[in-house]
């Protein structure tokens, strides 16, 4: 895969700042609105997918149809559903689930030691095997001796969800940069008073 992760954001006041989920699939499911976060929809075109794709697998061709959009726009949407239902303690919906095994039961992206003569395979993967990566990432992240890793951010006004994959478990912020920094500003007003 490749090393691009998170996205930037901008929130109502105009300030920018990297949100990073910590999985490939939630920052996926954040490339559209959901559940009431700052992120705006980035993703309108077959064009538009293959360039998100582009930047995190480099053994995609660059190219999207119209039906891969549709079939990642659902998968988007399956995930931002199943992510915000866990980071509520909740379920994901039976429906949801079978997409997700779906995605996962196709063809992903098979894994190549680089330095030899011969290429097995096909050349460059198709955008259904980056769906089927991802898809593989989430009953990873979801299954339930993971799931109480997937957290929604511990600032009142954010309703960012993000896996935590620090090894102390105790992530508590969507990110550094915007709720992290505030709460620290906050607790040091509140000590000086």
């Amino acid at each position: 895969m490749g090393t691009e992760a998170g996205q930037w954001f901008t929130s109502g006041d105009g300030h920018r700042w990297h949100f990073d989920a910590g999985s490939l699939a939630l920052d996926f499911a954040y490339t559209g609105p959901m559940d009431g976060t700052p992120a705006q929809e980035t993703i309108d075109s077959p064009t538009d997918l293959a360039g998100w794709l582009d930047e995190r697998f480099p053994e995609v061709d660059g190219t999207a149809t119209d039906r891969d959009l549709v079939d990642a726009l659902t998968l988007r949407a399956v995930i931002a559903r199943s992510a915000i239902a866990i980071s509520r303690g909740l379920r994901p919906a039976e429906d949801d689930v079978d997409v997700i095994n779906l995605f996962a039961a196709t063809p992903d992206i098979p894994p190549a030691l680089a330095g030899g003569r011969r290429q097995a395979g096909r050349a460059h993967a198709r955008v259904s095997q980056t769906l089927s990566v991802m898809a593989r990432e989430v009953v990873e992240l979801f299954s339930a001796d993971r799931a109480d890793r997937i957290r929604q951010c511990s600032a009142d006004d954010c309703q960012l969800i993000f896996y935590d994959e620090s090894r102390s478990n105790n992530r508590r912020w969507c990110s550094m940069q915007r709720c992290g920094n505030r709460a620290k500003v906050r607790a040091h007003r509140a000590r000086l008073r």
